[in-house]
């Protein structure tokens, strides 16, 4: 049987390690699906094709190689979109395919017609329709190429008749198509950098994504200048929790004395990280940020030196020289400041808090405890954000993936499952609100279909959490018409899935339904009812802000009082 364009597509994705391909098939993708079934490359199924774009996302965010995800002719295509978001926004390679009708058949309004190079475009970095078997070959290495070289999305679209075709050639220069390697920042402003640490007495270090593998080197740099280590939410799993040298985070996912030592600071250092959250950076101009990407440099805070370079071969450098610090007051009133923050988190989190219902803290510090050293925890967007992203205790050897800058809700179930089918004997725990896990919850079935042992930690508060905490925020009433809503029996749902299901209503049942889902075989789902009304903490909490939610309250008040 001769060669078609699909399997020289397969062939080179087998080549640069590629594992999984996600997707539903379709008429358009059988012959994609073909050469996926002659090789080692491992067809899954989703219930859905914005899980098959979470799936791809998820392995590509963890690993920092490519994913691929596939969706047929229009609507399977237009599916894969708000799923590729996630590695959009979070820069992640993936390789995006659309199944397309055949050529002959475009521009006469055919069924399922879409444009998808247009589509696709606000979303990927690289798109272009493979037209011809000769063309093919040079279309797939640039795709790749470019899905590496600006870490994000690229996509091809795949007419039926092109990729069943004859191939022409085979993909060149597959040696080419890897992640890019890290590289140092120039003699010039490693000595600029060093100049502004050596004027300042007081300095935070603050790490991003861009410090994954380089926490020995963050230590180093730390005892040297007697500097905190705080973290941006993407980089809260570099250290384990209890490391001296790590102080916590910053901003709604933080702590007080981190957002203290950041406005007290003489200099701020900014390693790796494009942090959003303006207000809670230091406007007086006193950063260095160090990235690889120059296009982040300063755009978040008055910077007075933006240096673009690798984090790990860069603090090498600095560690070469700048000049030790003696005075370690300012560390060790941050340590001291950290400690009583801990201490309340400890309080917030022990199940015996409430005799008759469950804290969310509780629930969060329940499945750090119980989880394995090296687990994976998915957390999905809303209010269990922070109830996930404050109480969990990393060890340092665990990886926390969210949806980090897309901030979208019903994403880590299936984040959760592409990262499982790397490895289905490492622990991955997706946590998530009931109204997150509501929205794909079909991508259970697929975690069950493919054995995929992911576990499900739902938070059910039978509401949208967040949405009510942002409405107070500014002075609204919170609309409960529009935020609550049933939910059905998660346990049971697990069950009918082919799963597992553990239900906790009450305190004392909350760590053994943790604890017997992280030991069963299989997927399984954790129904933890929890208060609904329970308040986040705000380590920077304003009098305007403030006001907003007295008059929030009061407004609530009498709209339960009047029904108007």
């Amino acid at each position: 049987m001769s060669q078609m364009v699909a399997d020289t597509l397969v062939a080179v994705l087998e080549q640069i390690g590629v594992k999984q391909i996600f997707g539903l098939i379709g008429d358009s993708l059988n012959p994609l699906g073909d050469a996926v079934r002659r090789s080692r490359i491992e067809w899954i199924g989703v219930r859905h094709e914005e899980g098959a774009a979470l799936a791809a996302s998820g392995q590509a965010k963890l690993t920092g190689r490519l994913a691929v995800c596939a969706g047929t002719t229009g609507p399977g295509s237009t599916h894969l979109v708000a799923g590729l978001y996630e590695a959009a926004r979070d820069h992640a390679p993936v390789l995006a395919l659309s199944g397309d009708m055949a050529t002959r058949l475009r521009g006469i309004d055919y069924l399922q017609t879409t444009e998808p190079d247009l589509l696709f475009r606000d979303v990927s970095i690289y798109t272009e329709t493979v037209s011809t078997p000769a063309q093919a070959p040079s279309v797939i290495h640039q795709a790749i190429s470019a899905a590496y070289a600006r870490r994000g999305v690229a996509h091809l679209t795949l007419p039926i008749d092109v990729i069943g075709a004859k191939a022409v050639g085979h993909v060149p220069s597959v040696g080419t198509l890897r992640p890019r390697p890290e590289f140092a920042a120039s003699a010039a402003d490693i000595a600029a950098v060093v100049q502004k640490i050596d004027a300042s007495g007081t300095i935070v270090i603050m790490c991003g994504n861009g410090c994954h593998g380089a926490a020995d080197e963050l230590r180093a740099l730390s005892d040297r200048l007697k500097a905190p280590l705080i973290h941006s939410f993407k980089g809260k799993d570099i250290m384990p929790f209890d490391d001296p040298h790590w102080m916590g985070g910053i901003g709604m996912i933080g702590t007080k004395a981190d957002y203290n030592a950041t406005m007290r600071c003489d200099l701020l250092l900014m390693l790796g990280t494009d942090y959003p959250f303006s207000e809670f950076l230091p406007q007086k101009g006193a950063i260095v940020q160090i990235d690889e990407r120059a296009g982040v440099l300063g755009r978040r805070a008055p910077t007075a030196l933006g240096v673009v370079g690798s984090v790990r071969p860069t603090v090498k450098l600095l560690l070469d020289a700048v000049a030790a610090k003696s005075d370690s007051k300012f560390f060790e009133r941050v340590t001291s400041e950290r400690r009583k923050w801990d201490d309340m988190l400890d309080k917030q989190a022990d199940p015996n808090r409430s005799p008759d219902r469950i804290h969310p803290q509780a629930v969060a510090r329940a499945v750090s405890d119980a989880a394995k050293r090296d687990a994976i925890f998915v957390i999905d967007t809303g209010l269990n954000t922070l109830w996930s992203g404050n109480w969990i205790r990393q060890s340092g050897s665990q990886r926390i993936l969210a949806s980090f800058n897309n901030c979208a809700v019903g994403t880590a179930l299936g984040q959760a499952n592409g990262i499982q089918a790397l490895d289905r004997s490492r622990q991955v725990v997706a946590l998530t609100g009931d109204g997150g896990f509501n929205m794909l919850m079909g991508e259970f079935l697929t975690a069950a279909h493919h054995k995929l042992p992911v576990k499900v930690v739902v938070y059910n508060n039978s509401s949208l959490g967040l949405i009510v905490l942002e409405a107070e925020g500014v002075g609204l009433p919170a609309y409960r018409k529009a935020i609550e809503f049933p939910n059905p029996d998660f346990a049971t749902l697990a069950r009918a899935c082919g799963g597992h299901g553990f239900t906790a209503k009450q305190p004392g049942e909350l760590r053994g339904a943790i604890a017997e889902a992280l030991a069963v075989g299989g997927p399984a789902i954790v129904d933890c009812v929890v208060a609904a009304d329970e308040i986040p903490n705000l380590p920077h909490f304003d009098v305007e802000q403030a006001g907003h939610y007295a008059i929030a309250k009061i407004r609530e008040a009498v709209i339960a009082a009047t029904g108007r």
